[in-house]
């Protein structure tokens, strides 16, 4: 089975086209407007192996939320679309990242519920141009629309640009790893029988 989605979505604030791949190489082409954005969706391609492409036009005459809330809601609906009924995956994924000073773990489940916990305080209001509070934002998004389970707590970070580093590649490696076929586990990764 190709795992593999596009998502189109166009309102009044984004136009989006979304193309994810799951058993890819990690290549990343991506235009979102927001640079520092792009840059970590990159990370999240590159450590995921994930393949990524996202076209967003958004309204970042007001600024760069609806950009970010909106690609992270396509980005969950794709990954979701992916995972089809999510037989034969590991589910659960968790990885501890560091980047320089930072240190941030993130686990996940992608048993089909939506919870985002963020404990992750940046000690800037901005990296460069781009609002730190973003960075939940997009991970909040991404849980509610993949049915995804998301935790991130940093432990230690001084550095605003070190720690959004390190909370999107660890969120890339759990990811990788929750998504892998399980070849002990064919069937669904439930107890219940059922994850959706």
């Amino acid at each position: 089975m190709s795992r593999t989605a596009s998502i189109t979505r166009n309102t009044a604030e984004t136009r989006i086209a979304l193309t994810l791949g799951l058993d890819g190489t990690g290549k990343a082409d991506v235009e979102t407007g927001v640079g520092f954005f792009d840059h970590m969706l990159t990370l999240l391609a590159g450590h995921s192996l994930c393949d990524l492409t996202v076209r967003c036009k958004g309204d970042l005459h007001v600024d760069g939320h609806h950009t970010v809330e909106d690609v992270g809601r396509a980005l969950g609906l794709a990954l979701k679309d992916c995972l089809g009924d999510r037989r034969g995956i590991r589910r659960y994924g968790h990885a501890i990242i560091p980047m320089d000073e930072s240190l941030a773990t993130v686990a996940v489940d992608l048993g089909g519920r939506s919870a985002c916990v963020f404990a992750v305080d940046f000690p800037v209001p901005t990296i460069g141009t781009f609002d730190a509070q973003l960075v939940e934002v997009f991970w909040e998004s991404v849980a509610a629309t993949a049915g995804m389970n998301f935790h991130a707590i940093l432990h230690h970070g001084r550095n605003g640009h070190h720690i959004a580093e390190a909370v999107f590649k660890a969120a890339a490696r759990a990811i990788r790893g929750a998504i892998e076929p399980d070849p002990r586990q064919p069937g669904i990764p439930s107890t219940k029988g059922s994850l959706v």
